[in-house]
């Protein structure tokens, strides 16, 4: 699943990259506001972001690898890098500070235990795979650096309809396409979008991102799901933790 799932081996353990959505302000600083806004610290963000708990039927950890340096994730097109950096966990612009957490969905109880070569194993292994990871990443900007990063992904998401390339640490993919999708509707504004990975033999694989401004924060959802891409079903960014996230920024 090449980038798909090199950016998802780092940044999710897994992959993605995006399409971009529904960005309405619900409110906005006049411009004295915006200038003296002043950034959280890394610590504070801590306190912010989802831990063990939040997120019923989920657990809350690390992200597996970590999130990678923005400078190893880049597009033949530049314009598209903030696209391409969403999906693999990475906060647009230059956040004052940030910090990640993973939330991996609990795993379901299978439906049956089949042995290789009954017919039905392969089915059993996506089934087992069937399970939403997500990658959080909160950053916080002073001044207008919040709304000016969000612009720059929704600026990329449109600009990059007809798909891009792009690289992490040499591991080359293909993006076909970029698409916008209907966003949580949470925060202040925000973009939500799907970009579809060229997997060649294994066909368009979509991967989905959300980026929500609250005030001077940006929250970066990157979902993904093995089993779901595997069985050709829809899947989107995790709802449970984009609520989780939402109710601990207000």
């Amino acid at each position: 699943m090449r980038l798909c799932a090199t950016a998802a081996v780092s940044a999710l353990s897994l992959a993605l990259v995006t399409g971009c959505g529904d960005e309405g302000s619900k409110g906005s600083a006049n411009g004295s506001d915006k200038d003296a806004a002043k950034a959280l610290s890394a610590a504070q963000l801590g306190k912010l972001i989802i831990a063990q708990g939040d997120v019923p039927g989920h657990k809350v950890g690390a992200v597996e690898g970590g999130v990678p340096d923005k400078s190893k994730v880049t597009s033949d097109d530049a314009k598209c890098e903030p696209v391409l950096r969403a999906f693999t966990g990475i906060a647009p612009g230059d956040p004052a500070a940030h910090t990640s957490k993973m939330a991996t969905e609990n795993k379901k109880t299978p439906t049956a235990a089949p042995s290789p070569g009954d017919g039905k194993f392969e089915d059993a292994i996506s089934e087992s795979m069937n399970l939403d990871v997500t990658v959080v990443t909160l950053a916080s900007y002073d001044g207008d650096g919040a709304e000016q990063g969000l612009k720059a992904v929704s600026d990329a998401v449109k600009a990059c309809a007809g798909g891009f390339s792009g690289a992490q640490d040499g591991e080359k993919g293909k993006f076909t396409k970029v698409a916008e999708e209907k966003s949580s509707g949470t925060g202040d504004a925000s973009v939500a979008f799907t970009a579809t990975n060229d997997a060649g033999k294994d066909g368009a694989l979509p991967l989905h991102a959300e980026v929500v401004r609250h005030g001077n924060n940006l929250a970066v959802y990157t979902t993904i799901n093995i089993g779901a891409m595997m069985t050709k079903k829809a899947y989107t960014v995790s709802a449970p933790v984009v609520k989780a996230q939402a109710a601990k920024l207000k």
